[in-house]
């Protein structure tokens, strides 16, 4: 049996991190167990769904390192979901249902004022065929439901019955079908739900792994009674805790929130939204991991923490400058010269450790070639001046900032901070960056000279 995934995003919004998530979760689990990832568009909703959000999901999960080895569209298979769906009514498993949304609606409200739950009464298995002709003659048009198998021939009377599924993420778990409504799988308009089309593409594309967010635990149990209900064997299944805000608010595509296209123009690294996605509300450290390669050695779905995983987007900034600190020249030679910067492995091994991004880099450039805005404070002017005569004769070398700054601490009496930063501003124009002993031969003696007063 070949290990069969899938990640079926709705391409009707830019996805965010936490859309990531399970789509991580699922190709690294499919590459640790040597198997195939699946993209499965569900783009039904022919209102909202959108050409552009497909090619941002492609363009996202590229950018990440997640390649399928299958791309799907639930809009190109719609003869398969009205075939399935004829075999279960011709089976007597899905019935028509005419109530409107109100109707529903106060039959669960006088559920709850009975004190009993708002599950459906299954109504619809009792109508004749006179009554239905009497709701279409009316205009209505019928939503079908799934009949659950949780009785013993009589529909009507239901008994206790567990659906059990060993969770990779959670352990053994049972739902009672009692307790549940029969399942839409059909609405009114004829549309499909998505519960009903991804169980028709998961058999047909012989999926063997579920790995979802724990908000689909109860669909579960309905969903393995669907799978048998068709003749098919059930995946296994995994259920992992959900990414949410620092405050515990739950993300959402439709507000754009932490959407990966804006993580990737702000410069981040995929590797740091990865290893976030990826790491946090497990019992593993979160930390950067390098590689996609090492990110699957790391993975474990036993690991996943059963509370909700707060995603801190300081902590992402943290992991990606670790990452960035990190990369050696040949990493990001392509970049730097993309953005015009020519000053090989020297300069970035000089600014590295002071980038949180590789974008970065661009204000040392700036440092480096000019021009800058030199600063000098009322109090060092007399200092600073003084300094170009003291600068050492030739090549500016890494023992030429070693040699000045003695010159002139022997000179001026000045040590420390006092000695270094007005030299520091006048140089660069910041308070802080590298170390000016590596700096200072980048900067080169023409641009230090036409920098000091």
């Amino acid at each position: 049996m070949t290990v069969t995934v899938r990640f079926a995003p709705s391409p009707t919004g830019h996805i965010h991190i936490g859309n990531i998530r399970p789509a991580l979760y699922n190709w690294l689990f499919a590459k640790k167990m040597g198997g195939r990832f699946i993209l499965r568009f569900d783009d039904t909703d022919l209102v909202r769904s959108k050409q552009e959000y497909a090619d941002s999901i492609e363009t996202d999960l590229h950018w990440l390192g997640i390649e399928p080895d299958l791309k799907e569209r639930q809009s190109d298979r719609i003869a398969n979901y009205d075939a399935a769906a004829q075999k279960l009514k011709d089976a007597g498993l899905l019935y028509p249902c005419y109530e409107t949304p109100d109707e529903l609606e106060r039959r669960r409200s006088r559920q709850r004022a009975l004190g009993r739950p708002p599950v459906y009464d299954r109504a619809g298995l009792k109508q004749t065929a006179e009554e239905r002709a009497a709701f279409e003659a009316e205009g209505r048009k019928p939503h079908w439901r799934f009949v659950l198998p949780n009785h013993d021939g009589n529909p009507f009377e239901t008994r206790r019955t567990d659906v059990a599924w060993s969770d990779l993420c959670r352990g053994d778990q049972t739902i009672d079908l009692a307790s549940m409504s029969d399942p839409v799988l059909i609405r009114a308009d004829g549309s499909y739900l998505y519960t009903f089309t991804s169980i028709v593409d998961d058999i047909d594309m012989d999926v063997t792994h579920i790995i979802r967010g724990e908000d689909h635990v109860s669909n579960t149990g309905v969903q393995i009674a669907i799978f048998e209900a068709m003749g098919a064997k059930p995946p296994v299944f995994g259920h992992h805790n959900l990414l949410t805000t620092i405050d515990g608010e739950g993300l959402s595509k439709r507000k754009g929130a932490l959407s990966i296209g804006s993580l990737r123009e702000v410069g981040l690294e995929p590797m740091a939204v990865a290893s976030l996605a990826v790491l946090t509300g497990t019992s593993q450290a979160v930390e950067p991991v390098a590689s996609m390669d090492a990110l699957i050695e790391k993975f474990d779905l036993t690991s996943v923490s059963r509370s909700s995983a707060k995603f801190d987007p300081e902590e992402l900034k943290s992991l990606n400058a670790r990452l960035v600190h990190d990369l050696p020249f040949e990493a990001v030679e392509s970049r730097l010269a993309a953005m015009g910067i020519s000053g090989g492995a020297d300069f970035w091994d000089t600014v590295r450790g002071n980038c949180e991004t590789v974008d970065d880099a661009r204000a040392y450039w700036q440092v480096v070639t000019g021009p800058v805005e030199s600063r000098i404070e009322d109090e060092d002017q007399e200092f600073v001046s003084g300094a170009k005569a003291l600068l050492p004769e030739g090549d500016i070398t890494l023992e030429t900032w070693g040699e000045w700054t003695s010159a002139l601490k022997a000179e001026t009496g000045r040590k420390g901070r006092g000695l270094f930063m007005p030299l520091r501003r006048v140089l660069t124009g910041m308070d802080h960056g590298p170390d000016m002993k590596a700096l200072l031969p980048l900067i080169g003696r023409q641009n230090i000279l036409d920098r000091l007063p």
